[in-house]
């Protein structure tokens, strides 16, 4: 999507902004107040009006709409019944508490379904902030909003942004990549999408071998049948890559899609201009190489993102034709090296935040046109999906605005020009693959209507720009056109293509390669990557100025020789290729037979039909130290694989298991962590499950850090007291299955519980903790720590020094990543 650092300069005020040199850090900065910025840019505006040709009346609601303030949007995540569940919420609690409220005489609208989402889970809001801070009731849906927010279960996204994956088409069983996909809202739709129905079917399929589970009834009953994807006993089989060029924007993508705790996801950190062939098994012939092909690929590409001047009103004032213009090429690149990437029958998505054709129209006929032709690559048309969405269709013919502001109706016009000019140099950055397709071209009637454009007057969001495209055949990618050499070379811009004739060389070899075989294994230069923010994400990403840094190879450009490349039908040993940018720990796989693996199976009963040859830790030594991960089998065969062949991982699988510090030898020092609960407990043993039924016993441990069960104590937790007195002491599974006696509690849970020999600890961070007892209770009760309150000391004994006590229990408790010891509680 679009970046709005492209335009933004002086960041230093601004939420990412880098400390000022003469704050040593211990003083409060003045609050600086900027001048409100004038919504107005008479070249914008001009290029908009002749280009669009919209009716007086509908013109005026156009720019008016740009310079109203967007309105709040968010979405409800997780699994389809999960998420009906949290949506139900709010409008059975805080829904009708707003709908109270009246301002000036008036009812304040309270927020509201998106009308063309599915199963009425996105929303929004334009109640205004005085409003919203000035009334109790929306103190309490804020409060909600943020908590919900904290633990993953509803995501703060414009509507816009959630179109692209709606259309895709996406289902269990597929693999899908997402190539430009920091923040990472668009890669959880996805990633949701890859697991719809997963829960139910694996609890059918335990229920059949006599597991212990009770089946639940799915709110997708489609998906939620074994043949939805079968072949793994009812787990998900997809996969998402996630990839980013930018490799701390990499980072903030696994903070946000950690969260869904799946195993079927990689994060990877590449150009997406130059994104690597990936090898998988080949069962038909292992000698052979054979590489993956995307089932579904996303392309939400970097762009102006002047569809965001609502939200980045900065783009007002430095709104220039020329962003636009230099993007181009890069655009054009990354969805040629998409549709080489996706199998023949695949569908793929192009998308962006601006309303400018060059970073639109024409960059979906020239990528066709380079891949072969409509005879190749099909638009498809997508009127009759989401039927509410108000849009526009795309366009067929268009104008271009250079630099200076001139505006220009075809190449021809441009060409004329140049020969009328001494020089006989085009403007600068113009290329033909800008200008709508002239007659006789391979793409002149390409229907480029069935693109779609979104204005923000249409139903009151941000501009957008969606093209949904279908691979019909294999096909060799045509060379990039070489740009006329300038005059007066200007200074390389981020992201600009490559100008010379040796790069324009390369780009043939490689295109003819790739053709041939696909196969290619391509290193990449060092690039230092343009620090960029998504324009379409509602919530504020901390940024760095942008640097200046060298022009991109183009897609089909390696840097390797042909000879390298395995030649068709052999394999090659290929060369170990040198990781660049910052060190990430290796991938490394634990053996089924793994002597620590043998101990967690044997401690928790876990049943033979959970995978044991899908465990991998990260360290160079090969043997667990910390943490455990459980990665699906397909990211398994990638990352082994692809190890030592220059693809850059930066995260995969889920974290399933962390070392604990343990009372004795017959007590397992892995502890199950609680991102990989739900896809463990399942097939763990009745000894180490503790069942919980009433809705007052939840409630006791979520505000009780390190109840009590010496002593009797364990009466005081009702159903659950006499099974975790006779427990035997270590990790647990607490399975939550309510009674049926509370219609409100109803929502099927299992959570990690650790057994001392004084007390239990429910394993979860306090975000979490205080995020259920909202949702379930509507209780802000602050959580209390029954670790601190000791004895009194015995006579003679030396006192403890204050605050000993609250750093040990609170030690106990810290879980955010894991890997911190819980220690054991002193016996009495």
């Amino acid at each position: 999507m679009g970046r709005g650092g492209h335009f933004r300069k002086g960041r230093g005020g601004g939420r990412g902004g880098k400390r000022s040199r003469d704050d040593k850090g211990g003083g409060h900065q003045p609050y600086t107040r900027y001048p409100e910025v004038v919504k107005q840019n008479d070249r914008l505006e001009r290029y908009y009006n002749d280009l669009l040709q919209l009716p007086e009346e509908e013109r005026e609601q156009f720019w008016a709409a740009l310079k109203r303030e967007l309105p709040n949007s968010f979405r409800f995540c997780g699994s389809k019944g999960h998420a009906l569940a949290v949506k139900n919420l709010l409008q059975t609690r805080y829904i009708p508490e707003i709908t109270r409220i009246t301002y000036d005489g008036a009812i304040v609208e309270p927020p509201k379904p998106v009308p063309w989402y599915p199963d009425g889970l996105a929303w929004w809001m334009t109640t205004p902030k005085n409003v919203v801070r000035k009334f109790p009731p929306f103190s309490a849906f804020q409060k909600f909003l943020v908590s919900e927010t904290s633990v993953g279960n509803i995501s703060r996204q414009e509507v816009v942004s959630m179109i692209p994956p709606l259309l895709m088409d996406l289902r269990p069983g597929m693999t899908v990549l997402d190539m430009c996909a920091a923040p990472g809202s668009k890669a959880a739709q996805l990633l949701e999408m890859i697991h719809r129905g997963e829960e139910a079917r694996i609890r059918h399929v335990i229920k059949q071998f006599g597991g212990s589970v009770d089946e639940i009834k799915s709110a997708d009953e489609d998906a939620a049948r074994l043949e939805a994807d079968p072949s793994d006993d009812g787990r998900a089989t997809g996969m998402l890559i996630a990839n980013d060029a930018d490799y701390k924007r990499s980072h903030m993508l696994i903070h946000q899609l950690k969260r869904l705790s799946s195993p079927n996801m990689i994060v990877t950190n590449h150009d997406a201009t130059m994104y690597p062939s990936l090898r998988i098994p080949n069962p038909e012939d292992p000698t052979k190489p054979n590489y993956l092909k995307f089932d579904r690929i996303l392309a939400d590409v970097p762009c102006s993102g002047d569809g965001t001047l609502r939200k980045n009103v900065n783009l007002w004032k430095d709104w220039a034709p020329a962003a636009a213009l230099g993007l181009h090429l890069t655009q054009v690149r990354i969805l040629v090296r998409a549709l080489q990437m996706l199998k023949p029958g695949g569908r793929m998505v192009y998308s962006t935040c601006s309303m400018n054709p060059v970073e639109n129209e024409s960059v979906v006929a020239a990528a066709i046109e380079r891949c072969g032709g409509p005879d190749k690559i099909e638009i498809v048309d997508c009127a009759d999906q989401l039927p509410l969405l108000q849009r526009k269709p795309g366009m067929r013919k268009w104008q271009i605005m250079d630099k200076s502001g001139r505006v220009w109706n075809s190449w021809q016009e441009v060409e004329d020009h140049a020969k009328s000019t001494e020089d006989g140099i085009t403007p600068s950055r113009l290329v033909e693959s800008m200008f709508p397709r002239p007659e006789g071209n391979i793409c002149a009637d390409l229907p480029l209507e069935r693109c779609m454009r979104v204005y923000a007057h249409q139903q009151d969001t941000g501009g957008f720009f969606i093209t949904v495209l279908h691979k019909k055949a294999e096909f060799k990618a045509k060379p990039e056109e070489i740009r006329p050499k300038e005059k007066k070379q200007a200074p390389k811009r981020p992201l600009e293509e490559a100008e010379s004739t040796e790069e324009a060389k390369k780009q043939k070899t490689e295109a003819d390669e790739a053709a041939k075989t696909e196969d290619v294994v391509i290193e990449e230069t060092p690039v230092e990557p343009v620090e960029e923010v998504k324009a379409e994400e509602v919530a504020p990403i901390e940024e760095t100025p942008a640097t200046e840094t060298p022009a991109e190879t183009p897609a089909e450009t390696p840097t390797e020789t042909p000879k390298e490349a395995p030649k068709e039908g052999e394999a090659q040993p290929e060369r170990k290729q040198k990781q660049q940018g910052p060190y990430e720990e290796p991938f490394k796989y634990l053996p089924a037979d793994h002597e620590v693996i043998k101990n967690i199976a044997d401690f928790y009963k876990i049943s033979s039909r959970f995978p044991s040859d899908r465990y991998m830790i990260r360290n160079a030594t090969g043997e667990p130290a910390k943490a455990i991960y459980y990665t699906s089998a397909l990211v398994r065969d990638i990352l082994v694989m692809n190890e030592g062949r220059g693809v850059k991982f930066i995260h995969g699988g889920v974290k399933m298991y962390v070392k604990q510090d343990a009372p004795s030898a017959e007590v397992c020092r892995w502890r199950i962590q609680s991102e990989g609960m739900p896809i463990l407990h399942g097939y763990v043993g009745p000894e180490r499950v503790v069942v919980l039924k009433k809705k007052e016993t939840l409630r006791k441990l979520l505000i009780e850090m390190f109840p009590k069960i010496a002593n009797d104590e364990w009466k005081k937790l009702d159903e659950i007291g006499e099974r975790v007195r006779d427990l035997a002491l270590g990790c647990c599974v607490l399975r939550v299955e309510p009674d049926g006696d509370d219609p409100e509690f109803n929502e099927h849970m299992a959570l990690p519980l650790w057994k001392s020999f004084q007390s239990l600890n429910l394993m979860l961070p306090k975000e979490d903790r205080t995020a259920m007892l909202l949702r379930i209770y509507n209780d802000t009760t602050p959580l209390i720590n029954m670790g601190i309150k000791r004895d009194t000391p015995k006579e003679g004994a030396e006192p403890k020094k204050e605050g000993e006590e609250e750093v040990k229990a609170e030690e106990q408790v810290k879980d955010a990543e894991g890997d911190v010891s819980m220690k054991e509680e002193p016996t009495a």
